[in-house]
């Protein structure tokens, strides 16, 4: 019978505010964390190189980036010429299914952290998905989560002999300032992290997109300045 490590997890890592706070979470449980980075051809692959920066300022186990192209099949205003949608109320992002929807990403993603997850014989995965902020995304759903779940159990050699690996989604339902927050308390290294889906050549962020404005929200909710901005 295989066995998982109860100390190892892969945390799926993008650079970004919700991803960060999840790092900081399974290592606060006491995880030792390896980073899984996907360049996937989106237009922000300045996220990559910030994902970097955060899993060495956490001092994470390993980290690792991995080449994934969706572009060739996967049609979003995160990978091709789709204009990114820009100044929408808050209760205009939480309508329908954005053009920044990357098709199959989550499940890919997942998918490739699986096996890496089961190739250390690492007991967890853990994703920044969050309902309440992205609620028009069908792969942050507690729904999804559940699902791939019962797909680890099933589809990997760990879940049939008895050991298998679960997926976790701390921040599902939780509000940006609330991830703020814990994010604060876990000593988050904020001013490293990037949200911006459409950033400048030099990688400054448009403050007009959904991710910016939802940023923006949660700081000005939780109560402190962006330390990213001040950083910049």
């Amino acid at each position: 019978m295989s066995t998982a490590d109860a100390t190892q997890a892969v945390v799926l890592t993008s650079g970004g505010l919700d991803s960060t706070v999840t790092t900081a979470i399974a290592m606060a449980d006491g995880y030792e964390c390896h980073c899984l980075i996907l360049n996937y051809g989106q237009r922000h692959e300045i996220e990559i190189a910030h994902a970097q920066q955060v899993a060495t300022s956490l001092k994470t186990a390993s980290s690792l980036v991995l080449d994934v192209d969706l572009r060739t099949i996967s049609r979003s205003a995160l990978t091709t010429s789709i204009p990114v949608p820009k100044g929408r109320t808050v209760e205009r992002i939480g309508q329908g299914i954005p053009s920044t929807y990357v098709p199959g990403r989550n499940t890919i993603f997942l998918s490739l952290a699986l096996a890496w997850a089961e190739s250390l014989g690492a007991s967890a995965i853990f994703f920044g998905a969050n309902m309440l902020d992205y609620a028009g995304y069908p792969d942050c759903r507690p729904e999804f989560v559940m699902a791939f779940n019962a797909l680890a159990r099933l589809g990997t050699q760990q879940g049939i002999e008895g050991s298998p690996i679960t997926v976790y989604a701390p921040l599902l339902q939780l509000t940006k300032a609330e991830i703020i927050l814990k994010g604060i308390e876990l000593g988050v290294p904020f001013s490293l992290t990037h949200s911006c889906y459409d950033p400048s050549p030099q990688g400054k962020p448009c403050g007009e997109c959904d991710s910016c404005l939802l940023r923006q929200k949660g700081f000005h909710e939780a109560g402190i300045p962006d330390p990213a901005l001040e950083a910049r």
